[in-house]
């Protein structure tokens, strides 16, 4: 008897339970069939302006812009992947120009504590400055739009990066320096051997911040340009295309986020290397 309540109970199908990231998937899904309902009565209900296209003609619209994302049909008719090629090419072009200036200037600044002091409200004053404010002044200092819109990407991108690493280099542990100075270690080798690894996970936090700063600036440097993201958004705006602007913004959403969690990903790994 008891050894057939326990097949019995075996048998039984076992209660189906969804572990955390099944269950936020499925709420991801749900609020987002929830938009794209209400998205689509409010154009039916006429809730929108008449431009506001509905739900079902935007994904059609996206479907057109990434299944065929390399064509070229001239100077202002090109695909969503080359311009997004051009845009990235501009970030990181400007990205890394901003980096190679904020890394080492803040890791010259934060070696000293008066330096530090001195400089932190310029700091403090042009970080929050509108990347619009920069690019007249880009003009006139560079002459070119290209240049300019690197420029820009480059002036907005850097702070985070130069405030973070200057945080790191004045707080890496002092019990560290004063090993690093009793073996008669020399300036350089303490920099390169002791505070830029204790460091790293500041500087990689600031570079991701500065990443997403570099390409959420290049839709507003590329209405000056030709190509580009930046530029596909404000000529199909003149076009009152707003399919394909909603195309664009999801896009550069979707490539935000990839260049985040990449960055995320780096920024574990070093701080993981340093707890190890």
């Amino acid at each position: 008897m008891t050894q057939d309540l326990l097949q019995a109970t075996a048998s039984r199908p076992s209660k189906m339970t969804l572990n955390t990231d099944q269950k936020a998937f499925i709420l991801f899904l749900t609020i987002l069939l929830l938009f794209l309902g209400f998205w689509e009565l409010g154009v039916k209900l006429k809730l929108f302006l008449p431009i506001m296209p509905s739900a079902s003609q935007t994904i059609q619209d996206f479907w057109f812009w990434i299944s065929n994302p390399f064509f070229d049909d001239g100077p202002n008719d090109k695909g969503i992947g080359l311009l997004l090629l051009t845009s990235l090419r501009r970030v990181a072009l400007g990205f890394l120009i901003g980096s190679a200036i904020a890394i080492p200037l803040g890791i010259l600044i934060g070696l000293s504590p008066i330096v530090a002091k001195a400089v932190d409200p310029f700091i403090q004053v042009l970080r929050p400055v509108s990347p619009l404010a920069w690019l007249p002044l880009g003009l006139a200092l560079m002459k070119d739009s290209e240049k300019t819109a690197l420029f820009v990407i480059a002036i907005t991108s850097i702070w985070p990066t130069l405030s973070n690493t200057i945080f790191g280099v004045r707080n890496v542990d002092s019990s560290y320096l004063n090993v690093a100075r009793t073996l008669g270690a020399s300036r350089w080798r303490t920099i390169r051997r002791v505070i830029l690894p204790a460091a790293a996970p500041n500087i990689v936090a600031g570079l991701r911040v500065s990443l997403g700063i570099a390409w959420l600036v290049i839709v507003a440097a590329e209405i000056l340009l030709s190509g580009g993201i930046g530029y596909f958004v404000w000529n199909e705006w003149n076009n009152l295309k707003i399919t394909s602007i909603i195309t664009a913004i999801l896009i550069v959403g979707l490539v935000g986020l990839l260049l985040d969690r990449l960055f995320g990903l780096l920024q574990t790994r070093v701080s993981f290397g340093q707890r190890s």
